[in-house]
């Protein structure tokens, strides 16, 4: 990571105190001091730790001052990193974490906490979902949850639909809820009988954790050449972590059908396999490695392996199309669907599960059936035959990126926890 990086023993150095209580930094009227927890935070791989610098980073620009409360590597530290203050301090994220989270908060005072919620980064434990209610009795600041999904943690053994209410505990209970998507939305709030949720609750889209910037000297030829890909070949990008709601499989059995109709189809799998949080990609990445040999479909699978953002960036800009078959159908708060947005890559993709604006069958991206080979394999065949479409859809995904972008996030995340401020004052 580029900028300075000074580590301080928390327990041992002063300077931690001046790190967390010194006044807000930067003569911008109206500036904030946000807290956010994250479970997951760079160099640990991941959406939501990505998510979470991207955000801060691109807050600090516009003026506000961030502190962010992560897992503890090695010593507890706190180091300010591009200007944001990290404190990796937390151990465990069971309940013995809310005493350390007490303390951040009283030190750091800020003006609004922010949870980023996805249950793999706090271990699967449930700690995480009663805070807002262990913290309503504490703290007058308020506390704004951004969902990533709503995917329910683990707990312990036979925990049942406590999973669930764990998830709906966390919603509740928070003075301020942020979801990525739709979908996300109407779960939410119609399991919470909010039929008019009001200002409580917001849509506020991710964007792009990958820019389109290459390494310098980046020419597409002269990279696919490098890689051993022939000019003919029909490459197809796939970005992201493997799990079992990527649709692998489902890609798989569509680039066998290819080879065997004589396509020159390879597919290039982008990016580390798991990340740092969930072990259960694990198991599925060695289940798809073990799928591939059995389809002997080594010679056409390549991999990246873990890229930098230039990297990554430069894979997604040399395939020819992108497809990302969903199995629970594509959504706004896929990290990866951003990211092939950004690239104006021609995207094929799974049909959406609640209707939404922004997909646009045919016209910015193919939606084809989850869990079906045969209409992915026939939508990529589309592609491979015409490259005048591949451009189209190309244009189309980028002015759809357009929306997404970094600026307008922040603001209006920055907008939300303005009114929940004035709400808690009263104003």
């Amino acid at each position: 990571m580029a900028g300075a990086n000074r580590e301080h023993h928390v327990t041992q150095d002063p300077e931690w105190r001046r790190l967390c209580a010194a006044p807000m930094r930067g003569a911008m009227r109206g500036a904030m001091r946000i807290a956010i927890i994250s479970g997951e935070y760079p160099p640990l791989e991941g959406g939501v730790g990505d998510f979470t610098q991207t955000l801060g980073l691109e807050l600090l620009r516009q003026g506000h001052e961030l502190h962010i409360l992560t897992g503890k590597q090695g010593a507890a530290t706190v180091s300010e990193e591009e200007g944001l203050t990290i404190h990796r301090c937390i151990k465990h994220w069971g309940f013995s974490a809310y005493a350390q989270i007490a303390r951040w908060i009283a030190n750091v005072q800020p003006d609004v906490i922010n949870i980023q919620y996805q249950p793999a980064i706090y271990e699967m434990k449930g700690a995480i979902h009663l805070l807002p209610r262990w913290q309503q009795r504490r703290f007058t600041q308020p506390l704004i949850t951004t969902f990533h999904d709503l995917r329910v943690p683990y707990l312990f053994p036979k925990a049942g639909r406590l999973r669930e209410w764990a998830v709906l505990q966390l919603a509740k209970h928070s003075q301020g809820v942020i979801l990525t998507n739709d979908e996300d939305y109407a779960t939410i709030t119609q399991k919470l009988h909010a039929a008019q949720p009001g200002p409580r609750y917001q849509v506020i889209p991710i964007g792009s954790n990958i820019a389109p910037a290459p390494p310098a000297g980046y020419e597409r030829t002269a990279w696919r050449s490098g890689q051993q890909f022939a000019p003919q070949d029909f490459l197809i990008g796939f970005f992201g972590f493997l799990n079992r709601s990527k649709g692998v499989e489902t890609l798989l059995d569509a680039l066998a059908q290819l080879r065997q109709e004589g396509v020159p189809a390879h597919l290039l799998l982008i990016g580390g396999q798991t990340g740092s949080s969930d072990p259960t990609n694990r198991a599925y990445a060695d289940e798809i490695t073990a799928r591939i040999a059995a389809a002997r479909l080594e010679r056409y699978v390549h991999r990246t392996g873990f890229a930098t953002p230039a990297e990554v960036s430069a894979a997604l800009l040399a395939c020819d199309a992108c497809a990302l078959p969903y199995r629970d159908g594509v959504s706004l708060r896929r990290g990866t669907l951003h990211a092939a947005l950004a690239h104006g890559q021609a995207i094929i993709t799974t049909a959406p599960q609640t209707p939404s604006k922004h997909f646009r069958d045919g016209e910015n991206m193919l939606l084809v059936s989850p869990d079906n080979p045969a209409e992915l394999a026939e939508a990529l065949r589309e592609l491979w035959r015409a490259p005048e479409l591949r451009a189209e859809l190309g244009q189309q995904a980028k002015r759809l990126a357009a929306e997404f972008g970094w600026n307008r996030i922040a603001a209006h995340t920055v907008g939300f926890f303005r009114q929940l401020c004035r709400d808690v004052d009263g104003v």
